[in-house]
């Protein structure tokens, strides 16, 4: 471990034992599954709003974010200008919606809309995602703590797994959301302050990183052109969109807070607290990129010092210096913007402010995988194995598999974070698999939603379609270039877009084409 100041270490070790304590502390209400899934329904509104606001905050954003920004420019920060259009749709019609059935999980009614199959498939859709979810956010909090501490990222990542399971399972969602109130206050200060720390550093401070971010267009939005081919304006708007409608309206993460609140107007307040809080929070995100940037800018020699360190580790402890320098010769911001911010708080953060600094990191990590897990056992437990294997299952026994899958998908979750070792930039992995699972579920809720009139042999097909359609626009562009001609040209952001859509265009005109037949 490097040489951090005793009172950082405490500030760590206090924050890692308070999370624990509060996970204890709300163990002893735990007396039934309605209880460790819902928190029985009393938690306020601006409560469960933070919570939402801490999991969409994760390492991710913490990390990759300033990665993105230092690399390229603002194009990403197009994903939180559609938050609010996803909201709205959420708060208008999918809260009152999910109140109503009085059912936990958020899967339940495709199985009253197509049948079991339904259902089974958005659990396992939504779980594949909750796996990359958890799986990037491990490995962004590892990437960050690596620099600070000294420690290799794979026992970062167990240290933390085991304090996150122990006060998820211990205290249950309403643990998770508690929890999150703090680390979502925590994660916002700390990235406050280091974007104070960055702009001291800067000559002219927030005027001239405004100047060399000018010059460079790094604060450009993207392209304004229908073009879906690159990471455009509509690109990324169109993918935040159906991301964030997904997140809002199918993911069980969001759906099963709404259910923890004593209303159906405190659920909705929850949504737009969160909106209000994330939009301007990312903003801050991208300012500590550009910030960063043009620090590094007016700093060059550090530049050198950070990519002979990223070819160091992209090459292996075999490599001779020579190849060392040769690759660090060629590596682009975007190679390397990942690691931007971990090097800055090496050197030069000062030691006083070090234990916040990190404390603030793991919130960021650990209010997104919590919640995960908690979900991911609530829609295994109602899902699977109350709908195949035992449907009486309840009181004890239904609390013991709730602790007990807790732990599992959580031992999972941070067997894919292990699994991500030495990918090249953390937010455009989460992008990429989270479009992949999530297009399929979103299609077909949309589809039960608003087409009333399909039935499940025409649901069956438009999944299969769109299936097809996502492995389509995912796995074409790998093929060999005598292929070309069957290649998808599509950006990889455009996958959960067309697959969505293809799921439920194929639904209603099969069901059209049915109406059509069946009164000629």
């Amino acid at each position: 471990m490097k040489n951090i100041p005793l009172i950082d270490v405490c500030i760590i070790i206090l924050y890692l034992i308070g999370m624990i304590w509060i996970g204890f502390y709300f163990s002893r209400k735990n007396k039934n599954a309605d209880q460790f899934t819902k928190a029985s329904g009393r938690i306020p509104g601006w409560a469960i709003g933070l919570s939402i606001y801490a999991t969409f905050l994760s390492s991710n954003t913490f990390l990759g974010v300033p990665g993105k920004a230092f690399g390229s420019n603002w194009n990403s920060f197009v994903f939180s200008i559609s938050m609010p259009f996803a909201a709205f749709f959420a708060a208008k019609y999918f809260v009152s919606f999910y109140r109503s059935t009085g059912e936990v999980s958020a899967y339940t009614h495709l199985e009253h809309r197509f049948g079991p199959w339904a259902r089974t498939y958005a659990v396992v859709c939504f779980v594949l995602t909750q796996f990359a979810r958890m799986g990037s956010v491990f490995f962004g909090m590892a990437l960050s703590l690596q620099a600070l501490l000294g420690f290799s990222m794979a026992s970062i990542m167990i240290v933390m797994g085991i304090c996150i399971i122990i006060y998820t399972v211990m205290g249950g969602m309403e643990a998770v959301i508690w929890t999150e109130v703090v680390q979502g206050i925590l994660k916002t200060l700390g990235a406050l302050l280091i974007l104070y720390l960055v702009i001291r550093e800067i000559p002219g401070g927030i005027e001239k990183a405004y100047e060399i971010g000018r010059v460079q267009d790094k604060f450009s939005l993207g392209t304004m052109q229908m073009d879906f081919t690159t990471s455009g304006f509509w690109v990324v708007f169109l993918y935040g969109f159906f991301i964030n409608l997904n997140n809002f309206g199918m993911d069980q993460n969001y759906v099963q807070r709404y259910h923890t609140a004593t209303d159906t107007s405190q659920a909705k307040k929850s949504i737009w607290l969160c909106v209000a809080m994330y939009v301007p929070a990312s903003l801050l995100f991208f300012i500590i990129g550009s910030a960063l940037f043009a620090y590094y800018q007016l700093n060059p020699d550090l530049i050198d010092g950070l990519k002979h360190t990223v070819a160091m580790e992209k090459l292996g402890t075999g490599a001779t210096e020579a190849q060392v320098r040769s690759l660090a010769a060629t590596l682009q911001p975007a190679d390397y913007g990942d690691k931007v911010m971990p090097h800055f708080m090496v050197h030069k953060i000062p030691k006083v402010f070090l234990g916040l600094i990190i404390a603030a990191i793991l919130s960021a990590g650990m209010s997104t995988i919590s919640s995960g897990m908690n979900a991911c056992a609530t829609v295994f437990t109602k899902d699977i194995y109350q709908r195949y294997f035992k449907p009486d299952l309840a009181g004890k026994a239904e609390l013991k598999l709730l602790y007990i899958s807790t732990v599992i998908f959580g031992l999972i979750g941070l067997g894919t974070g292990l699994a991500m070792l030495g990918i090249k930039s953390v937010l455009d992995i989460w992008w990429q698999l989270s479009g992949i699972f999530a297009g399929g579920m979103l299609g077909l809720f949309l589809l039960g939603i608003m087409s009333k009139k399909t039935k499940s042999g025409q649901a069956i097909v438009a999944v299969i379609v769109g299936i097809l359609v996502i492995l389509w626009l995912t796995f074409s562009p790998k093929l060999p270039p005598a292929y070309d001609p069957f290649k998808s040209v599509l950006h990889i952001n455009m996958v959960i877009v067309v697959g969505t859509l293809a799921i439920f265009f194929t639904g209603v005109l099969l069901t059209a084409f049915k109406k059509n037949k069946a009164t000629s």
